[in-house]
């Protein structure tokens, strides 16, 4: 299992904040964790609130500890909504079911961290983390 570095982590900030200012986004603030959710690399640009940086964090720490991106936990909130309540408390509100969270995984589908976006629309926070993931060669879970 491959171990995500701080090269690595920078190359996804790097890749994402790229596609961002490609695309024309809003300020965006990117958050990097590793397999166990605890914090590798985070940019904030210039004009990105200071909540971002919670939301981001939120976005990626769930997607990284459910093993889900945040879409899908999304996608749960709709479904389930008492669990999701129930999990956002068990987190002390360390979980955003919002688009803008995507699982890192290695070159044989290890889960080896987490991006967290949030700035813009959540599916563009989230079309920034793809590309940010694949900038760095490796392979992003949505």
């Amino acid at each position: 299992m491959s171990v995500l570095t701080l090269k690595k982590a920078n190359q996804i900030i790097h890749g994402s904040l790229t596609k961002a200012r490609q695309l024309k986004l809003a300020p965006l603030t990117v958050v990097v964790l590793d397999e166990n959710g605890f914090l590798k690399a985070m940019q904030r640009e210039d004009g990105a609130t200071m909540l971002k940086q919670d939301i981001a964090m939120a976005k990626a720490w769930g997607a990284v500890n459910m093993g889900m991106s945040s879409r899908s936990l999304a996608v749960m909130a709709e479904q389930r909504p008492a669990f999701m309540n129930a999990l956002v408390d068990i987190a002390d509100g360390k979980v955003m079911p919002a688009p803008g969270g995507v699982l890192i995984r290695d070159e044989d589908n290890h889960i080896i961290g987490a991006v967290g976006i949030s700035g813009d629309v959540s599916d563009q926070d989230e079309r920034s983390a793809v590309a940010g993931i694949k900038e760095a060669g490796l392979t992003a879970g949505i």
